[in-house]
């Protein structure tokens, strides 16, 4: 029989689609051996290596018109993958096929493509090369290849994983320069997942401080090294030269930065006084961004794929390298920055007029922390900046109030490290009215922006979260119910609809419980040009215009702008781009890069709530043993998760642990009943747990419920024992061999297979 390599050979070289019979003629195949050829071929399909038509078979330059790809980085804000079979034994290099946007049901926004993910994809050969259309993202095979090196009692290296939802540790058949105890990165040594892994980067000790975000970085595929020019054109772009003649001049105007004590980029700054009509004017200064960083640059390919900087409790992966994002394009304290200002009158009832949009050169009075701000509001008498941007806050908040947006509780959590890396505190971010300024200034501002570019028939990045879909509103409809509550469907579903279900429960944990169904039923937000409203904020059309420093999405909105309201600069000297607007590509493509920042924001989202969590892991690893108050967070058929009350953390309880009574599971309820006693756990409850373990490398916390009397519930049974984990059998020996292994695929080799008798 000739091999797959000498069958892809022949079909490649054939003048015409070879088929079966072209093959079989080939090769001089005759009777039984044409059935394992149909077989091959039939395997070959599956692969993805040739095309799965029974008639022909082509290779169509090594892609097949379906077949599996794997990303293997982004570029300029689209996913690059290669075909996942590609061999490399072949001669020529794998095609590169551009992915488009992956459709998820029912409208979803599907999490973001990351390097290492495996699509089924539908492909096609363009003028402009090779393009594919995803149909189903596939399970990774590189999930969990990022580990620790661990030895077993014979000496064999093993990696057991860092992330917690893989449970098994992997064969490492080459270890290069590890040694055991680090972290490192791995993959596949074959396609077999019993064909063990390699390791193909060391990253070093895993609890070393900052070990946590690297671990996020590589599990989520965040770009975090510029491209070689990158560097070298931030440099040139920060020494261009502002024009006093085409930018309004406020550098006699006392705006100040309200941020982060510990912030490194200021995007925006603010300034109000009274209109004397019991109104305000007002100003909202946002970092020029577009200035510097110009379509079709290095810098802006750059920044486009990666979308958006990601902050981690020890360090920030930028958007923009740092001579930019935390120098020249920083709002600084007396320093002359370029911005991009939003002029808007505030009416003594709150609302907001929109007067005009202009480039200017700002000073900034004073950079001022949150807290700091609050306080000097608090002492009594503050500064004039303090005191009228407060009063023009009060009526944006009256307007909001009236506007009824949804209000949720939800804490954030805040870790805090020493000067050494190490966790000083976690605790959770208080909420001051100092936030609340800023925010309710910087939401006129994105409306401001959404509707100048409408009044100007320019294309919009939309800032888009859509009304609850029918079924989950029925979901929370049937979940109220089991708490005797209704919930009419025939009315209008409003913001304000789920805030007077909030306030009408006096109980403290049935609202937590309820706020939590609230949360369930709301859709993620996305950018798209086309506009859906924002749901949440109760608003009619909303773009991000505040943070271009940070977000593209705002860069673009910016850009925009720039080019509806004719605000473009002087051609700068050197080899930067001419213009500073949205080029022809931007505004022809401008679906597809709001689909591609929307999944990079999915992605840094990801990560920092991974490393937050393995940091609280790490937080509490110290404390097994001790009992926390917890809320319960979710419920499943094989379990409960539950959050400790201050500091967060979610950590499973599984339902073997809570005792011999069988408890079934009530989807609709969100709860675990027991059949005997109708003891139940549910959604909101608050109830002390004592935390049983805590692994820093994987962020996973496992809590043991307690009875009356405070003592650890007796688990019903035993588990039986897992494939090799971490460490090997309880002799230290590794994974047990034998006829009853059980990482073997297949029935165990004592169990012979008995076939149906023939009559």
């Amino acid at each position: 029989m000739p091999s797959k390599k000498q069958i892809l050979e022949f079909i490649q070289t054939s003048d015409t689609p070879a088929g079966k019979r072209e093959i079989a003629r080939a090769f001089g195949l005759k009777g039984q051996e044409k059935i394992t050829l149909k077989r091959i071929l039939k395997d070959m399909a599956e692969e993805g290596l040739i095309d799965g038509k029974k008639a022909a078979y082509h290779r169509m330059g090594g892609v097949p018109k379906v077949t599996v790809l794997r990303v293997v980085e982004i570029e300029d804000g689209e996913a690059i993958a290669i075909p996942d079979n590609w061999s490399p034994e072949a001669p020529e290099k794998p095609p590169r096929l551009t992915l488009r946007e992956l459709k998820g049901r029912g409208g979803k926004r599907p999490p973001a493509l990351k390097r290492g993910d495996r699509v089924l994809s539908r492909t096609e050969e363009t003028e402009a090369g090779w393009i594919a259309f995803p149909m189903k993202k596939l399970p990774p095979r590189t999930e969990g290849l990022m580990g620790v090196v661990e030895m077993d009692g014979g000496g064999k290296p093993w990696l057991a994983p860092v992330d917690k939802r893989v449970r098994d540790s992997a064969r490492i058949v080459d270890l290069g320069e590890a040694e055991e105890g680090q972290l490192v990165i791995a993959e596949r040594a074959g396609r077999s997942e019993r064909a063990g892994v390699k390791v193909i980067e060391v990253v070093g000790d895993p609890l070393a401080p900052k070990s946590f975000s690297l671990i996020a970085i590589a599990k989520h595929g965040i770009p975090h090294v510029f491209q070689e020019g990158v560097h070298e054109e931030a440099a040139r772009a920060a020494n261009l030269k502002l024009s006093e003649s085409k930018r309004e001049d406020l550098r006699d105007v006392p705006i100040v930065a309200i941020d982060p004590a510990d912030a490194r980029d200021h995007d925006d700054a603010i300034w109000a006084e009274p209109d004397g009509k019991g109104g305000y004017n007002a100003l909202i200064a946002i970092a020029d961004v577009s200035f510097y960083v110009r379509p079709g640059s290095a810098l802006d390919k750059e920044a486009r794929k990666r979308g958006n900087s990601v902050y981690f409790p020890d360090r920030v992966v930028p958007m923009l390298p740092e001579v930019l994002s935390a120098e020249v394009c920083s709002l600084r304290e007396n320093e002359d920055r370029a911005a991009m200002v939003c002029h808007v009158h505030i009416n003594n009832s709150g609302q907001v007029e929109t007067k005009r949009f202009t480039r200017a050169i700002v000073r900034i009075h004073h950079n001022i922390a949150y807290e700091d701000a609050q306080a000097t509001v608090d002492a009594g008498d503050p500064p004039d900046y303090l005191t009228h941007l407060w009063g023009a806050w009060k009526l944006l908040a009256s307007a909001r109030e009236k506007r009824d947006p949804l209000e949720l509780e939800l804490p954030e959590r805040r870790v805090v490290l020493n000067e050494e890396g190490q966790i000083a505190e976690i605790a959770v971010r208080e909420r001051l009215d100092a936030h609340r300024v800023v925010e309710d200034f910087m939401i006129a501002a994105n409306v401001a922006a959404a509707k100048a570019l409408e009044a100007k028939n320019s294309p919009v990045v939309y800032r888009n979260h859509e009304v609850p879909a029918r079924e989950k509103m029925i979901a929370l409809r049937d979940y109220m119910a089991t708490l005797g509550k209704k919930l009419a469907l025939g009315q209008v579903i409003t913001p304000g609809l789920f805030n007077k279900l909030l306030k009408n429960i006096e109980d403290e944990a049935d609202k937590a419980q309820l706020m939590e169904a609230v949360l369930r039923t709301q859709t993620q937000a996305y950018y798209g040009p086309d506009n859906t409203g924002h749901f949440g904020l109760a608003l009619g059309s909303y773009a991000h215009f505040t943070s271009p420093i940070r977000r593209y999405s705002d860069l673009l909105v910016h850009r925009a702008l720039v080019d509806a309201y004719k605000l473009e600069q002087p051609k700068p000297l050197g080899s930067l781009p001419d213009t500073s607007g949205l080029s022809d590509k931007d505004r022809s493509n401008i679906k597809e890069i709001s689909d591609t920042i929307s999944r990079t924001e999915r992605r840094a989202m990801e990560a920092e709530r991974d490393t937050i969590d393995r940091y609280v892991a790490a937080w509490l690893s110290d404390r097994v043993g001790q009992k926390f108050d917890t809320r319960i967070t979710g419920v499943q058929s094989f379990g409960f998760f539950a959050t400790i009350l201050g500091l967060g953390g979610d950590g499973l309880v599984p339902v073997s642990t809570l005792g011999s009574e069988h408890f079934r599971y009530e989807e609709t309820a969100q709860a675990l009943v027991g059949e005997d006693s109708g003891t139940t756990y549910k959604a909101g409850d608050r109830l002390k747990l004592q935390l049983a373990e805590a692994n820093a490398l994987t962020g996973a916390l496992k809590f043991a419920p307690l009875d009356s009397d405070g003592n650890v519930i007796e688990p019903r049974g035993r588990r039986p024992a897992p494939r090799y984990k971490r460490g090997g059998d309880t002799r230290g020996n590794g994974p047990k061999k034998g006829k009853h292994q059980t990482n073997k695929r297949g029935r165990p080799g004592n169990i012979r297979h008995q076939g149906r008798k023939k009559r």
